[in-house]
């Protein structure tokens, strides 16, 4: 598959949507989300859970190390679930050779920013994680509840959502995320405003992986300057021509798919 092919098949996929009721977009997000994603890979076991009134997923590799990864699934804090991020979090199980715990947070409208960070947060705590990973919102999520603790672990991060979230400070339009779509999110939980506290670097070690046609891109690369200039160990790569939501599609797209295992790659070797 080419870019464009992933780029059409997506948006008519959120096309769809717009005409569905909120929960009916939710499923349907899900399971356009799932067409793009690879078998399980062998040996490769997941069981629901809930922890803490907490709704999980855990993915478990036949061959692990012990500690596990909480995983923060994106959607712009409506959308998203660990049944849209399947994929991505059984590839990164596979790749860490760990355990990955993905977190099926309260979304909005129904909820504000705030619970949702206190149901990561409960994860979180009852799991102790080595690492935390997120995409999008979800790295918001991750940023923000790296930042509340002394000493963070490892962060892992997939075009998270930093800064400011003004048109001063971000990239150009491209497909599947626009300018205006992140406005947008920046009205619906106006509390992931992060001016201030996306100055210092929410962990000593991260690794961050972005996309070239992204308007969050500009403000991520500012972020990750700021980053190591304050002392951060910050491990980078940018996927060449890949837009926002290519993680679902990792395995069919060869420039995203290089460069997840190049993140993951780096990610397992700051845990070991």
């Amino acid at each position: 598959m080419n870019v464009d092919d992933f780029i059409q098949r997506f948006s008519a996929g959120l096309a769809v949507m717009e005409y569905l009721s909120l929960p009916q977009a939710r499923r349907a997000y899900d399971k356009l989300c799932c067409t793009f994603a690879p078998p399980d890979p062998a040996e490769m076991r997941d069981e629901n859970s809930v922890c803490d009134g907490v709704n999980v997923r855990r993915f478990i590799p036949q061959q692990r190390t012990p500690g596990c990864v909480l995983f923060i699934h994106g959607g712009g804090f409506t959308i998203g679930s660990t049944e849209s991020h399947h994929g991505p979090d059984a590839s990164l199980a596979q790749a860490l050779e760990r355990e990955v715990v993905s977190v099926n947070y309260r979304l909005a409208p129904e909820v504000d920013y705030p619970a949702m960070l206190a149901d990561c947060q409960a994860a979180l705590e009852a799991f102790q994680p080595v690492a935390l990973v997120g995409d999008s919102a979800g790295g918001r999520l991750a940023i923000d509840l790296a930042h509340q603790r002394k000493e963070a672990p490892p962060l892992g991060l997939i075009y998270p959502i930093v800064g400011e979230l003004s048109f001063d400070c971000l990239g150009e339009d491209a497909p599947l995320l626009s300018r205006d779509d992140v406005l947008s999110i920046r009205q619906q939980c106006p509390e992931i405003i992060a001016t201030q506290r996306d100055r210092r670097p929410p962990a000593t070690r991260i690794e961050m992986l972005t996309v070239e046609r992204d308007p969050l891109t500009l403000p991520i690369e500012a972020a990750i300057a700021n980053w190591r200039k304050e002392g951060a160990s910050v491990g980078y790569r940018c996927a060449p021509n890949m837009v926002h939501a290519a993680l679902h599609a990792h395995a069919l797209l060869p420039d995203m798919s290089a460069a997840w295992q190049d993140f993951c790659q780096k990610l397992k070797q700051r845990l070991n």
